[in-house]
């Protein structure tokens, strides 16, 4: 967690993040429209149903949405250091989405119905947590006065990992988006890590940097649901 407090651009990170997102952006291209889906029904023994490919379009828009947000946050906002081996496990995880997701949907064939409208909501709802939580935390933190202090505003108020629970809400639309109901494995996953491992952990980096102040704000605030956990 002391990556949190070394400042650094990053740049040569960042472009390796991006050239490897992008890769994983044509894969699911490739899976999801051209030969892939072919060539993982033939090596994977996964069904590849061309009857209806509404659901694959929700989830290459979700992968580009999702590409972009990311390419804004780490070129506008992410101001600490990215270590080398950052620069390969983001993306790596970020292939869950871009290719898991493509692989659980490629044998569903049925029809957009209301479940998948409410679905593009949550996923909606979830990249505004996440993405204007942290724009609306980065602009609180510019103002002079605002130096030292701990950011308890805007969405953070609900949850003091509004951010994560953001996260948590889009990968949930992923899988209800897929209709297959192995892809809710990594939402399960995803809250898991959050829960018992980054939110705790950031949870005591916070402490030591902001004591009595972080204390009082964790007594009042659940740290990942809002009102619930």
């Amino acid at each position: 967690m002391d990556l949190y407090g070394q400042k650094s651009k990053s740049i040569p990170q960042k472009i390796v993040i991006h050239i490897i997102e992008i890769i994983l952006l044509w894969l699911s291209y490739w899976i999801l429209f051209q030969d892939g889906s072919a060539w993982v029904e033939s090596h994977l023994s996964i069904t590849n149903s061309v009857e209806n490919i509404d659901r694959r379009i929700i989830i290459f828009i979700f992968n580009i949405i999702i590409f972009i947000r990311l390419a804004y946050m780490m070129i506008f906002m992410l101001k600490r250091k990215i270590p080398w081996e950052e620069s390969i496990s983001v993306p790596m995880a970020f292939a869950l989405y871009f290719i898991g997701f493509p692989l659980f949907v490629l044998p569903i064939s049925q029809p957009i119905d209301g479940l998948d409208f409410f679905a593009i909501a949550i996923f909606v709802i979830g990249c505004v947590l996440n993405s204007g939580g942290e724009i609306l935390r980065n602009q609180w933190k510019k103002n002079p006065e605002n130096i030292g202090k701990i950011y308890t505003e805007g969405f953070f108020k609900y949850s003091r990992h509004i951010n994560y629970f953001g996260d948590l809400l889009w990968v949930i639309a992923y899988a209800m988006i897929t209709k297959n109901v192995w892809s809710i494995t990594i939402p399960i996953f995803l809250f898991s890590f959050f829960a018992f491992y980054n939110a705790p952990k950031l949870d005591k980096y916070l402490k030591e940097k902001y004591g009595n102040d972080y204390d009082q704000y964790a007594k009042k605030t659940k740290m990942l649901i809002p009102f619930i956990y």
